[in-house]
């Protein structure tokens, strides 16, 4: 099995493991968010553990001992991207997988478990044509103070949705045009989405422009840019006049 083939059946099968979890009915509301996020963690360590033992993991539900910055090759998993939206049987929460080499995302899959997808590195699709005007995905509850600055600069009609995976394939899928994200995440948050969009042609980068890394000693993000690459010269000159 190839390294993207193994992310996404990773994702998908973790993906239905949570599904399985919550249509068990057991427990509900943050207990749920949590028996979720531990059963699909331990399913992914364990098997990337199988599958790949001489790489390096990270995991958000995994205590970090820095044994993973020795390792050119390192497995980046959010088992539960989006607890919130999963807990209330929403689509848009997602499973990431990606491998970083050297720093660099280099591949990844995104599940999408409610809505049946796995969008992955390995298997580009052509993306469509930026809308006009162009949409730009924000989170439901905060959405950045720059985001809100590029619609209003750009026209941009604003989608509100939950977890960052989602937002980013919303931008893979056609759905939206641009998901920015300032505030802070982690490494696990946007390194399989990042992947992915790379992979099918959009713009991913820091909002100043500069280059994703991933494998840090210190695994926060502090902001993220994906978007259509015909908006990124707009796009960051308006955060550039920020």
């Amino acid at each position: 099995m190839t390294d993207g083939e193994l992310a996404a059946e990773l994702a998908q099968a973790a993906g239905r493991i949570l599904l399985a979890v919550r249509a068990s009915g057991i427990v509900g509301g943050k207990a749920l968010g949590i028996a979720g996020d531990q059963t699909a963690n331990a399913f992914l360590v364990n098997a990337l553990r199988a599958a790949r033992p001489e790489d390096g993991l990270l995991s958000e539900e995994m205590q970090c001992d820095g044994v993973r910055l020795a390792h050119s090759r390192v497995w980046i998993i959010d088992p539960v991207d989006g607890t919130r939206e999963y807990g209330e049987a929403r689509s848009d929460w997602a499973v990431h997988v990606a491998l970083a080499i050297d720093g660099v995302a280099t591949l990844g899959a995104v599940a999408l478990p409610d809505l049946g997808l796995v969008l992955r590195s390995d298997t580009p699709k052509p993306l469509a044509k930026p809308a006009r005007p162009p949409r730009i995905v924000v989170s439901r509850s905060r959405p950045p103070a720059e985001a809100l600055a590029v619609a209003s600069a750009l026209g941009a009609e604003i989608v509100s949705m939950g977890s960052a995976g989602a937002k980013a394939m919303a931008v893979v899928r056609g759905e939206a045009d641009i998901y920015l994200h300032s505030g802070g995440q982690y490494e696990w948050d946007s390194a399989a989405p990042v992947a992915v969009a790379l992979a099918h042609g959009l713009h991913a980068s820091r909002l100043d422009g500069s280059p994703l890394r991933y494998n840090r000693e210190d695994t926060y993000v502090a902001d993220l840019l994906i978007c259509q690459p015909a908006l990124a010269a707009n796009v960051l000159a308006v955060l550039g006049t920020q």
